[in-house]
């Protein structure tokens, strides 16, 4: 790859700033869950995250298109520390009793403002694929995405790891006290980073600065299929919803914190390997048929991890999931780095998250209460405990393991269905064509080539052409 090193050197930066991020967020999960034994308060937190991130997207997208992408990078890290400092604050001066309070506005103005500086995160999870745009060569950036999804999987691992034992020893105050220090770190030391991308095109004299929001549909309107690829997902991060409201209500109901952090530790290696194995081999050459074969897994997963309370069903689980995540990252962020203008991509990289993270906050909301006040009784002393219980187990965990396995059943079959729609029959076609429009060199190791080989082979076995999963 040309002009490796300071993309290399990025990476290590990105992760670092990661770590703390994900460290922060994780923590303020488990903290609350076990300061007021409430799912509610974790399925809203997840929502409040994406609600967060499909807000803000758009705008980070027009940030990161108008500055230089090291600079967007520091100012974002400036952000989190300010916004961290400002969280450490209100703990603080808050009275101990208010911040366990459910219905007190004390604990849901810390939560607010400890998830404002873990989102200001995302500025750099928006410039870091343009980065690779503007580093690497076209023909290797599929590979390249592997490294960024490996990172990715790096800072899960030690997050995960680091995150329950700092909730055991100091609970949030620890936690805030090791992000400011190390968010300082990182600002410092992407400041003697050379990273030679373009400068903003807006820049130039004459040039907006503009979120410019219909510009970016048009742009996206102009590449045939991606608003079907971004629709798409949006619909795959409904189960992305579920998890973010249950998942640690679910595992804390199994097992100790500490334990819990380490299972996610162990299970994010498979995050790290499924990344390098995207950086030795790419996307292969069906990677939209991949790619719905990945969404058919992980909703058969999500059906069956939880059907008994089993700590090892719940492990694999996790690593299938995690497994497959990167190659559906992967296989998005190389299609857009190949047909979008790199002027423009910050925006379109933003308003794909803001849409296809629109769809999982609604879920998150709905899925904590739901859970609380009709699964988990229905489950404890209700129908189904007296219907199922026998084998399926009864319970508050059971009840949150039966939203699980029911939407898994929802997914496979909604899956299903699709393989044969005329919708993706028609995003088959509409990629085979603009395959067709590029000359065979530029179809070698690209995404697009991938999808009109996917289109032929879909043709020859009359199954309808897949579809991304996440």
């Amino acid at each position: 790859m040309s002009r490796l090193d300071p993309f290399h050197v990025i990476l290590a930066n990105n992760l670092v700033q990661n770590v703390i991020n994900f460290t922060v967020w994780f923590a303020l999960v488990f903290w609350a869950f076990l300061e007021t034994r409430s799912v509610t308060v974790t399925g809203m937190i997840g929502g409040i995250y994406l609600v967060f991130t499909a807000g803000f997207a758009i705008w980070f997208g027009s940030l990161v298109d108008h500055n230089r992408k090291k600079r967007i990078m520091l100012a974002s890290s400036a952000g989190s520390f300010v916004l961290y400092a400002a969280s450490l604050a209100a703990y603080f001066f808050a009275p101990k009793e208010a911040l366990a309070r459910v219905e007190g506005a004390t604990l849901w103005g810390f939560i607010l403002l400890v998830m404002l500086a873990v989102i200001c995160g995302n500025i750099r999870m928006i410039a870091l694929p343009t980065l690779v745009t503007a580093l690497i060569e076209e023909d290797k950036r599929d590979k390249a995405n592997g490294l960024v999804g490996m990172v990715t999987g790096i800072g899960f691992l030690l997050t995960s790891g680091i995150s329950g034992f700092l909730v055991a020893w100091d609970g949030m105050r620890g936690t805030l006290v090791l992000a400011i220090g190390f968010t300082a770190l990182v600002f410092l030391h992407l400041l003697t980073v050379r990273v030679s991308d373009p400068e903003p095109i807006s820049s130039a004299p004459g040039g907006r600065k503009e979120v410019d929001l219909r510009g970016t549909i048009h742009v996206v309107a102009a590449v045939p299929g991606l608003f079907a690829l971004i629709f798409f997902t949006t619909f795959n991060n409904f189960l992305g919803g579920v998890f973010m409201a249950l998942m640690d209500a679910y595992g804390l109901s199994l097992m100790e914190v500490q334990q819990w952090g380490l299972l996610w530790a162990l299970a994010s290696c498979a995050f790290i390997v499924s990344g390098l194995i995207i950086a030795r081999t790419g996307l292969g050459k069906n990677p939209l048929r991949t790619l719905l074969l990945v969404n058919l897994i992980v909703w058969t997963v999500a059906s069956v991890f939880t059907i008994q309370s089993s700590i090892l069903l719940l492990a694999v689980g996790c690593v299938i999931w995690l497994f497959l995540g990167p190659y559906a990252e992967a296989a998005e962020h190389t299609t857009l780095q190949k047909v979008v203008p790199y002027e423009r991509q910050g925006r379109v990289f933003g308003f794909a998250q803001s849409v296809e993270q629109s769809a999982a906050p609604l879920t998150a909301f709905l899925i904590g209460p739901l859970t609380q006040f009709l699964a988990i009784p229905f489950m404890t002393t209700g129908a189904g405990a007296e219907a199922i219980g026998g084998w399926y187990g009864t319970g508050p965990e059971r009840g949150m393991a039966l939203v699980f396995s029911v939407t898994g059943a929802l997914g496979v079959v909604m899956t299903l269905i699709a393989f044969s729609s005329r919708q993706y029959r028609q995003l088959s076609t509409t990629y085979a064509s603009a395959a067709e429009e590029r000359s065979p060199s530029s179809l070698n190791g690209g995404i697009m080539g991938s999808f009109a080989a996917l289109a032929e082979d879909g043709a020859e076995h009359s199954q309808g052409p897949p579809t991304r999963g996440s």
